[in-house]
């Protein structure tokens, strides 16, 4: 296991955030401490009105330290190119910061025990939107529903739009059925990301909302 140094030198990362990482990248709290090659804490500015939250690091993530670095994170660099943003525009971390084994899911054990490092990511960054990548990020926000059912649409939670969308890895195993579908999602986030901070006016938490009803209220 090595520590994690290239997210340490990161532009404009700030205190705060680089003694997260180390603590992220000292962490022996689940089995998955024991497997890792490298924590993939996360990556971008600090703060950023964009944070989009995947599932797990993958082989390439592990062996880089850095997050979706791999075929999924290629379709994501032109997901956000179409909405003419780039990685340097958008911070990007999973819910678990350890490679699961052959990439299988995370266990909610495993979920549970970086859930911390996740609600601390989210206090520094500080978004005004929030993009999860899959089942298993949106879940925090979404427990018991399907992302089939309510992805691209948003609710309101402590002054933040949160929007799940399908994972870019789902997406390529599914691209004729599924890539319209993340494609018409990612284009939704231009408008969320002018949209002044949701507040009681536009639904209360929880209260899951379509992009046009929030423009029409």
């Amino acid at each position: 296991m090595v520590e994690n140094h290239f997210n340490l030198k990161e532009a404009n990362l700030p205190p705060s955030a680089k003694n997260l990482y180390r603590e992220i990248s000292d962490c022996p709290n689940c089995e998955l401490a024991r497997e890792r090659s490298q924590t993939v804490p996360g990556s971008g500015p600090v703060p950023c009105n964009l944070m989009l939250i995947g599932e797990a690091p993958g082989k390439n993530e592990d062996e880089q330290g850095l997050p979706f670095v791999g075929r999924s994170g290629k379709l994501l660099d032109q997901l956000l190119a179409d909405i003419k943003l780039t990685r340097h525009d958008v911070y990007i971390t999973n819910v678990v910061k350890c490679r699961p084994p052959e990439n299988r899911d995370p266990t909610p054990t495993e979920v549970a025990t970086c859930g911390d490092f996740l609600l601390r990511q989210i206090e520094l960054v500080n978004p005004r939107v929030i993009v999860t990548l899959g089942k298993f990020a949106m879940a925090r926000w979404f427990s018991g529903l399907t992302i089939s059912k309510i992805r691209g649409q948003v609710i309101n939670e402590s002054g933040r739009w949160i929007m799940p969308v399908f994972h870019p890895a789902y997406v390529l195993r599914t691209r004729l059925t599924n890539l319209p579908l993340i494609q018409a999602d990612f284009a939704q986030i231009e408008s969320l990301l002018e949209m002044p901070p949701p507040d009681e006016a536009v639904g209360a938490e929880t209260e899951i909302l379509n992009i046009t009803e929030i423009e029409n209220r």
